[in-house]
């Protein structure tokens, strides 16, 4: 009988393998490890992380703000001690006070520095007869000391009986004389090695009391705590210390120290507001002119004050920001952040920046034309883009779109604007210009249809132009010789634009442009005046101010040219009544929202999608190309002369689209003398003589020939 053994150890091995069955097993080696970076890679990243930690920043600010106490420490005890021993400081005084025009302190500061060189001149004659004096008195002295310590002596030797006492208290006195002398000879050794150090820290001191370093070596607790509360008492002394001796004398003579001048201080947005009612007899232009010094006496940075004429007569309004509130970025825009925003080109408002108050500002587009200039790389292209992305979600809106700077800025309007030309060539702002020139036309023939009816309405229509001064200084010139740039009566695009100022916001044909350091001849007075909506950017110099947003803007306080390049990118000085400008002012400074080239695709992306589809031209449709000088020979015929106006009338004829109303005596004849030939009179009448026109096609061919055989 068979017996069952029951294992009881588990057994964990593999079970039994299946003859039948063969695994094969590939080992795959890792993957190598990756070379490791050269030596001097690594020491050039490890040199970077050491050089840029917070740590070694904060060191060498340290060491640069201790050195330059000392430094700037010794520079104020050397004026402090030759203020003291000169007259330098009445001098400086005086030449302040002549500067501020202040003649009574002028007066008061020479009185002293004269009373001040009459007690110096005494003291110098006075060392004339001091060495006579104080030999004298050191021997009177002398003589009188040993004369007492010898009566002392005696009165010793008397007392004692001893006659050696007679010289015992002169003895004394020597070995004393003899001890400070060992005194200072132990001592002198040490002191001169220590001295100078001990001078160092006298003149570190110094240093460290008045800050005696730039701004960015100081500690954060200086650094943050510079500019002052604006307080009414703060406001008055600053305008007392600006300089116009009749304000001064003012505030000197009223019984509450000028504070009746002051309107309520309110705060506006990121900084406060104040009205100021000048005294009479002191202009506001003088408190205009001074706007640098009355931002330093507020303990303010020039660009953080800001002056402004409001309504109400010899008054002015003083903006004051917080101290380096305007170096903070704004929000985002609202077309970022809000994705069901629309627009409506009649009754809506662009969102375009904030104030300076912080609030809102919007910008009504409505049958106005825009011109936004200022210098290179400000943000001019992003504020006009910014206008145009929030218009475009208005489907009713049309765009032409020329970027004559050519580098994607515009890329996004693609499937949204009917032309986008792209391009810093000539060739490119002849078609910019082509395309003004189509925009007459379409301007022209809504204003023929309105004629007819007076009910028709037009979608709008954007006649986008930026970096519109390379079209303003194209050389190129056309087939009759007019040229395409220039800011002459001949200019097509002056020409063009002008026309378009004159009667385009009747039939919403509008132009816009964009350009940069405006000048006379890129961007000529008739240009800039026929802009309802004018903005600048940061600018050079007050002329340019001048040009941008006009006299009266600037008059009034506008002053892009006080902006800092650079660190003002987006802030925007407008001129316009489709904004919100406070009662009294002439513009307002908006510091506008940034949309970068990502964002501004997707609010592209929203807009074109509320269109049906729009085919973008990257040239304006012109028709068939049509050769002026072969059709006038054509409308000639077998005639030898013909008058010029029947020319003209064959030539509308044969096509009225390229040879239009602005097809005139005077273009044609321009034609002729561009090809060596003009029209004559004949019995009192203007004609062009079917020969001439039929030898200037001779010669075209003639020249053409030769250029293509060399």
């Amino acid at each position: 009988m068979s017996e069952n053994v029951v294992h009881l150890h588990k057994h964990t091995g593999p079970p039994p393998a299946d003859p039948a069955t063969v695994t094969t097993l590939t080992v795959v080696p890792d993957a190598p490890p990756a070379a490791p970076a050269p030596l001097w890679v690594r020491s050039g990243r490890a040199a970077k992380t050491a050089v840029t930690h917070e740590r070694t920043k904060t060191t060498a600010r340290a060491v640069v703000r201790h050195g330059l106490y000392t430094l700037n420490g010794g520079r104020i005890v050397a004026r402090r001690a030759w203020d003291g021993r000169t007259g330098a400081r009445y001098e400086r005084l005086l030449r302040a006070a002549e500067a501020a025009g202040n003649l009574d302190a002028a007066q008061e500061w020479e009185d002293r520095l004269q009373r001040f060189r009459d007690a110096r001149h005494r003291r110098r004659m006075d060392l004339l007869h001091s060495p006579v004096e104080a030999a004298k008195g050191v021997a009177v002295g002398t003589g009188m000391g040993i004369g007492t310590l010898v009566a002392l002596g005696v009165v010793m030797a008397i007392n004692t009986g001893q006659a050696g006492d007679v010289i015992t208290p002169l003895s004394a006195t020597i070995d004393f004389i003899a001890l400070l002398i060992r005194i200072v000879q132990i001592v002198w050794g040490p002191a001169l090695t220590i001295g100078p150090f001990l001078a160092l820290l006298a003149l570190w001191s110094v240093g460290r009391k008045q800050h005696a370093a730039p701004q960015w070596a100081l500690p954060a607790s200086v650094r943050s705590g510079q500019g002052e509360p604006i307080t009414p008492s703060i406001v008055v002394k600053a305008l007392r210390d600006l300089g116009v001796p009749t304000l001064r004398k003012a505030i000197q003579e009223m019984g509450d120290a000028g504070a009746s001048m002051l309107g309520p201080i309110t705060i506006a947005g990121c900084g406060v507001e104040v009205d100021v009612t000048l005294p009479s007899g002191v202009a506001t232009n003088e408190v205009q002119k001074r706007r640098r010094k009355l931002a330093e006496n507020l303990t303010r940075h020039e660009h953080e004050v800001f002056i402004t004429l409001p309504q109400a007569a010899r008054t002015v309004r003083l903006w004051i920001a917080d101290s380096g509130a305007l170096d903070e970025p704004i929000g985002p825009s609202p077309l970022v952040t809000d994705e069901t925003m629309t627009a409506d080109y009649v009754k809506g408002a662009a969102p375009w920046g904030q104030d300076l108050r912080g609030d809102a500002a919007t910008l009504s587009l409505f049958q106005r034309h825009l011109l936004v200039t200022g210098m290179s790389n400000q943000g001019k292209t992003a504020a006009v883009r910014a206008l145009a992305l929030w218009l475009a979600l208005d489907r009713r809106v049309q765009f032409w779109i020329a970027d004559l700077k050519g580098v994607g800025d515009w890329a996004m309007f693609q499937g949204i604007a009917q032309v986008l030309i792209e391009g810093p060539s000539d060739s490119h702002c002849i078609q910019a210009t082509e395309m003004v020139e189509e925009a007459i036309k379409e301007m022209n023939r809504r204003i023929e249809a309105r004629r007819r009816d007076r009910t028709v309405s037009f979608p709008p229509l954007i006649v986008l132009v930026d970096e519109a001064q390379k079209a303003f200084m194209c050389p190129a010139k056309g087939e009759d010789g007019r040229p395409y740039g220039g800011a002459k009566g001949t200019s097509r695009y002056f020409m063009a634009v002008r026309e378009i100022h004159n009667q385009g916001r009747a039939v919403d044909v509008l132009m816009w442009q964009g350009t940069q350091d405006p000048t006379d001849q890129n961007l000529p007075k008739l240009v800039r005046e026929g802009a309802h909506t004018r903005a600048s950017l940061v600018l050079g110099t007050e002329s340019q101010s001048r040009m941008a947003l006009g006299d009266k803007a600037v008059d009034g306080g506008a002053a892009p040219h006080l902006l800092r390049q650079g660190l003002d990118k987006g802030t925007l000085v407008v001129a316009s009544d489709g904004i919100a400008i406070p009662a009294g002012q002439t513009s307002i400074t908006v510091r506008t929202h940034f949309i970068d080239d990502e964002p501004a695709a997707e609010i592209a992306a929203r807009a074109r999608a509320l269109r049906d589809g729009v085919t973008t031209l990257a040239l304006v449709d012109r028709g068939e190309e049509r050769d002026a000088l072969a059709d006038v020979a054509a409308v000639l015929g077998d005639a030898p002369r013909l008058r010029t106006n029947e020319v003209l009338k064959r030539l509308h004829a044969l096509d009225s689209k390229v040879y239009g109303d602005e097809w005139t005596n005077d273009r044609l004849k321009r034609l002729m003398e561009a090809h060596g030939e003009e029209p004559k009179k004949s019995h009192g009448v203007m004609v062009v003589h079917r020969d001439h026109v039929l030898r200037a096609l001779a010669n075209r061919d003639a020249e053409g020939s030769a250029s293509t055989a060399e």
